[in-house]
């Protein structure tokens, strides 16, 4: 390894940077949540449809995997309510929120069965499938992993949509939401 961390000695050397990081122990856990909050997530909702009627979950932990074969995951805590419903279910659909879908994404973060506010339709393998999403991904389920207090739930997409235009995405940073703004094209 080069000066300062450089893995490249082809590249020319850079000032070091101000180590201003503060370290805590991973068991802090406020400190460790606010760590990864520093990571900005999109924010999506997934959907399932049950014997009791249709299910929602936010999740931010949502991320693409793999194009061959098309495969995703995302992950719901033990400690969820819906968590079970979410581990077993055999089909579901993950919903890219807009920027303008905030309320949504807070309703399906603290209950899950009342559909009534918003639109949607029975998706191609019976998940529901709200409406106004940037995207939606239908996925059977292929796997799930525990992953400490979480389950991560990986899908293989069946069916995928998305809304046409460039809507900016709803994203989560540091426990707020918001969006993308692009920098200006420079020279």
């Amino acid at each position: 390894m080069g000066l300062y961390g450089q893995m490249n000695p082809g590249v020319a050397t850079q000032a070091p940077m101000d180590n201003d990081l503060s370290f805590f122990a991973p068991g802090d856990a406020a400190a460790l949540r606010s760590a990864f909050g520093r990571f900005g997530t999109g924010v999506t909702v997934i959907t399932t449809q049950t014997d009791a009627g249709p299910m929602g979950m936010t999740a931010n932990s949502f991320s693409s995997v793999s194009l061959d074969p098309p495969l995703v995951l995302w992950s719901a805590a033990l400690r969820s309510k819906r968590h079970d419903v979410f581990a077993t279910t055999q089909t579901y659909c993950i919903h890219v929120l807009g920027q303008d879908q905030e309320a949504m994404a807070l309703h399906f973060a603290s209950q899950g069965h009342d559909f009534t506010s918003f639109d949607w339709t029975a998706g191609p393998g019976g998940a529901p499938q709200l409406e106004g999403c940037l995207a939606a991904f239908h996925c059977k389920l292929d796997a799930v992993h525990p992953a400490g207090d979480h389950s991560i739930i990986l899908g293989e997409v069946t069916h995928a949509a998305e809304r046409p235009g460039d809507g900016a995405g709803l994203l989560f940073d540091k426990g707020r939401f918001g969006v993308f703004t692009a920098k200006a094209a420079g020279p």
